[in-house]
């Protein structure tokens, strides 16, 4: 696992970023194809304009006499009325861009801004929109399209040959084409948003199961470190009992059989360990609730730690001040739990062991409190002390026993009789954990 996981993370994040460069292709080509579809159907739209408008004008006579002569058949000179009217003479400002806005509808581009102008063969302007001028001349934004306004063959994009010109404006043109393409876009981006989330989950599965094989590793390990050490103790034990010096020597039998006894009921605390592991990894605690005083229960357990506290010169400051002390709890999963939390505090403090605890009630809960005065943790452990095989350690991997089951069987026990636990501690100072249960517990 350990060699192969770095190449599945770098093959995986290489088809990863190819994905993402492929589709930045894609978008770049989509871009470029939408861009010239565009063009072509603007281009479309206002050459069909420009038609339109030249067939109107060059179909009706001008309004307006025009400096132009002509000679009858007497010989005089007469006024003659031929030349078409304009653009500006024929339709105004609104007519024009109702065209336009039926032109581009025509097309699909109902959505498309845009400002227009028409002028004259002097470049004077007819007509033009309120923001014309402003966009004219910002070529690096906007699209800007002349038409001529002529017959159809004459009304290219340059419209050099026509006396009118149709100019249109589309401000924003690159951005107006993105918004046209946002569906599009918006569709790609939740499908890599869905893959690179998918190969987040997938690396962390990834780095959970690696994390969950080396802290089953480390399980194994100290569960055969744990039992090795009791087993070689009652065999040397078993082995002295055979002798006969030792047989004839009444305290001296008591002393071995003592031993074996001792070493028997250490390896019955880890056999329970590991079935409170079994239970936690069903997620099922089956309780059997029963009222119990709990001032009485706590003093109890701690009379079954005074040679663990002999040993680290440690002494038990007891304040159990709840009055109303009578819950009812599983006894021996409360046992359980209790003797934990005991025994945790006594394995991380050095001698002279310091531990206080304190039982208090409220109208709604008892509350539990076990202090001591041992190496303490940081707040990285004490986020993680509740996790199934998490282990604080102290440098060497065996200097503090255990199989790092005990706080999150605690922590299941709590939960189990719908209390809460929350853990304070610092480095160096100590630790306290705080237990509050409800008074009144329902009957499962």
């Amino acid at each position: 696992m350990k060699k192969t996981l770095p190449i599945i993370v770098i093959l995986t994040s290489l088809s990863l970023l190819g994905l993402m460069i492929l589709q930045a292709s894609w978008l770049n080509n989509l871009l470029t194809l939408r861009r010239g579809q565009l063009n072509n159907k603007i281009n479309e739209a206002g050459v069909s304009v420009a038609v339109e408008l030249y067939n109107a004008t060059a179909t009706t006579p001008s309004l307006k006499v025009k400096p132009s002569f002509g000679f009858n058949r007497f010989g005089r000179n007469i006024p003659m009325l031929l030349n078409p009217p304009t653009v500006e003479e024929k339709f105004n400002i609104e007519d024009i861009h109702k065209k336009l806005e039926r032109a581009f509808k025509k097309q699909e581009l109902q959505d498309i801004k845009f400002e227009f102008a028409v002028i004259n063969s002097s470049e004077d302007f007819e007509m033009k929109t309120q923001n014309f001028e402003e966009a004219y001349w910002d070529t690096v934004s906007n699209k800007r399209l002349f038409v001529g306004i002529g017959p159809e063959s004459a009304a290219d994009l340059e419209g050099i040959s026509a006396p009118e010109h149709l100019i249109i404006i589309v401000p924003d043109f690159t951005k107006q084409i993105w918004g046209s393409l946002r569906w599009v876009i918006l569709g790609a981006s939740a499908f890599m948003l869905v893959i690179i989330a998918a190969f987040f989950v997938t690396l962390r599965t990834l780095f959970n199961q690696k994390k969950l094989g080396e802290i089953k590793s480390d399980f194994i390990n100290n569960m055969t470190h744990e039992f090795k050490t009791p087993i070689a103790t009652i065999s040397l034990a078993v082995d002295a009992l055979r002798n006969e010096k030792v047989q004839n020597d009444k305290e001296k039998l008591n002393y071995f059989t003592s031993i074996i006894k001792e070493e028997n009921k250490r390896m019955n605390r880890h056999v329970e360990s590991i079935l409170q592991a079994a239970l936690q990894e069903k997620q099922e605690l089956q309780l059997k609730l029963t009222f119990i005083h709990i001032n009485e229960l706590i003093a109890n357990i701690l009379d079954t730690f005074v040679l663990q506290l002999d040993e680290k010169n440690g002494e038990v400051e007891i304040n159990l001040n709840a009055k109303d002390d009578l819950l009812k709890v599983d006894s021996v999963h409360f046992t359980n739990m209790f003797s934990n939390l005991i025994d945790n505090a006594i394995k991380y403090s050095a001698d002279n062991v310091r531990i206080k605890v304190t039982t208090q009630t409220t109208h709604n809960f008892l509350t539990i409190i076990v202090q001591d005065h041992g190496i303490g943790m940081s707040k990285e452990n004490s986020k993680r002390i509740f996790e199934k095989f998490y282990r604080v350690h102290t440098g060497n991997v065996h200097n503090v026993k255990g199989f790092g089951l005990g706080m999150s069987y605690v922590k299941m026990v709590v939960d189990s009789h719908k209390g809460k636990i929350k853990v304070d501690s610092t480095l160096g100072k100590g630790t306290t954990f705080t237990i509050e249960i409800p008074r009144k517990i329902e009957d499962k």
